[in-house]
């Protein structure tokens, strides 16, 4: 965000401040520490502002307004690189420290602002630039705003009735992501996280090859379904043949190259024996970044097998279709994915939109609604004074549903399109310095794959460890390193990266690169300080 914008974005704050006549209101933005609530204020409770008193006004604007000079410090602090990611406390000891009980009689207005600061005081800084540890990293200050209006919204999205400006956005913001996925029409719906988006890209597979389901049940299917995805997907997609009543032993898992690419030979070969014992092989997911080593799935490939045995195609994307808006790096990673018959997309990862907000898309028009409508009679007239069409609660099986599109919209408003594709390839870019920088070091670094995303998985070595052939059981060894090394790192609060093992290796860390804050710099202090801290560790 530029610095014009931030500037522009305290000042609003400051002019509140003076409209309620609080002088010292932005003192916390230069250093003074927040101001508290005035004693008259501080001492009401909450029946002492609106909307139980509609002459309370004022009083309800010194309390919002102290509570935005809390976000604000907060804001700060996220941005302030001498800040620690967090204070670790075991969670024992913090629930010593905090009182988290719910009383029986009310709590006054200061209380309750204190409340705040001890919450954003023990929470971790997932927008700190020194935070590597999550896919979902970064604090998108647009897409904040953006989440705050809706929080004073408060709207449902099931019906125009109640939404409309915010059912007409998300029309035009799906729409142009189905026209970036490479479709001229289709369907589509924001959902409560990537999982729940696999889940209705499966139920709409299985109703669009056997649509009497819905209404008769198994008593329409002529054999065993069976669903197929790599075996470093998403655990999502394994659970939706749990929920959907397949049962996990029909989730086919393929496996995958040593780059964590699924074998598209072996997709075939399995989709044949279980024909061949039959079963009815009906639905593949693709993954187009994988959550640990980032990779993406050949979907060309996929989709010639998808048409051959007649299975719908879903294509999960929940972290790499970020890279759509990229020309430099959309190809060859996401070549093909205007064949899948669905598609999940993450907005709250690579994109950096405030959690949470997951979007999936059909290529048939109409879909969702053939598939989930229950037609409630008390929501979903069909004599309404707009077209029907415009409500969305029916397309879904939640009913109530968030409103996750502001930040968006106004997120994309305030980037451009372009700015978009400067993100994606400037976090592709800073990926592929820190693998420069991995590679310079080679006697404290091991780089265990050149990533095709922002996942940058390695091992650190300490000194026990330089200078010794690389061979399984250093791999064991460099495993326990990876344990003590992110304790220390949470005891120090300085850096946050993840580790995990997988099927291949024993723990290693997996560093991703998704913050639009992130510099060379902070990945030179990622390093440096993973040194520092773990240089003198010993392991058996």
């Amino acid at each position: 965000m530029s610095k014009l914008t931030l500037d522009g974005f305290f000042s609003y704050c400051k002019q509140i401040a003076e409209h309620i006549q609080l002088g010292d209101r932005m003192a916390s933005l230069s250093g003074m520490g927040t101001p508290k609530l005035t004693s008259g204020v501080g001492n009401l409770y909450y029946d002492s502002i609106l909307p139980y008193r509609e002459d309370a006004s004022p009083q309800t604007r010194e309390f919002l307004a102290r509570v935005v000079d809390v976000l604000l410090d907060y804001i700060q602090q996220v941005n302030d690189r001498n800040e620690k990611i967090l204070e670790f406390k075991m969670p024992e000891e913090m629930q010593k420290m905090v009182d988290l009980q719910l009383p029986e009689n009310p709590l006054p207005l200061k209380q309750l602002l204190e409340d705040c600061k001890i919450t954003l005081k023990h929470q971790v800084k997932t927008g700190h630039p020194h935070f590597f540890n999550q896919l979902s990293c970064g604090l998108d200050i647009i897409s904040l705003a953006g989440e705050w209006l809706t929080a004073a919204a408060n709207t449902n999205m099931f019906t125009y009735e109640i939404a409309p400006i915010f059912i007409l956005m998300e029309n035009v913001v799906l729409e142009k992501m189905r026209n970036m996925i490479g479709w001229k029409s289709g369907d589509s719906i924001l959902a409560p996280g990537g999982s729940v988006s696999n889940l209705y890209a499966f139920l709409a597979a299985r109703h669009h090859k056997f649509p009497q389901y819905k209404e008769k049940g198994l008593s329409s299917i002529p054999g065993q379904l069976v669903m197929f995805t790599s075996d470093q997907c998403h655990y999502s997609v394994k659970s939706c043949a749990s929920v959907g009543g397949l049962g996990t032993d029909y989730c086919i898992c393929v496996p995958s190259d040593e780059r964590g690419r699924m074998i598209a030979s072996e997709l075939e070969r399995l989709v044949r024996k279980h024909r061949d014992q039959g079963h009815v092989p009906f639905f593949v997911n693709a993954t187009s970044g994988t959550t640990v080593l980032g990779a993406f799935d050949p979907l060309t490939d996929i989709a010639d097998i998808c048409q051959k045995y007649d299975m719908w195609m879903h294509v999960d994307a929940a972290w790499g279709g970020g890279l759509l808006f990229s020309k430099k790096y959309r190809h060859p990673r996401l070549t093909g994915i205007e064949r899948a018959d669905s598609v999940t997309w993450n907005p709250h990862k690579l994109m950096g939109t405030l959690l949470q907000c997951s979007t999936v898309h059909f290529k048939y028009e109409g879909i969702l609604l053939s598939c989930n409508a229950m037609s409630a009679e008390y929501l979903f007239m069909t004599d309404k004074i707009y077209d029907p069409r415009f409500d969305t609660g029916d397309k879904v099986i939640q009913c109530g549903r968030h409103n996750d599109i502001f930040k968006l919209w106004l997120q994309w408003r305030g980037k451009g399109t372009s700015g978009f594709e400067r993100l994606m390839d400037r976090l592709m870019e800073l990926s592929e310095y820190m693998v420069r920088r991995i590679r310079e070091q080679s006697d404290k670094f091991h780089l265990i794959l050149e990533p095709e995303m922002v996942n940058v998985s390695f091992w650190y070595l300490p000194k026990q460890l330089r200078g010794i052939s690389h061979d399984q059981n250093k791999e064991i060894k460099l495993g326990k390193v990876c344990a003590k090394l992110k304790g220390r790192m949470m005891q120090a609060g300085t850096i946050m990266v993840g580790y995990q093992p997988d099927d291949r290796r024993p723990n290693f860390f997996r560093n991703i690169i998704s913050s639009a804050a992130v510099t060379e710099k902070d990945v030179d202090f990622l390093l440096s300080e993973m040194d520092r801290l773990g240089h003198d560790i010993i392991v058996d």
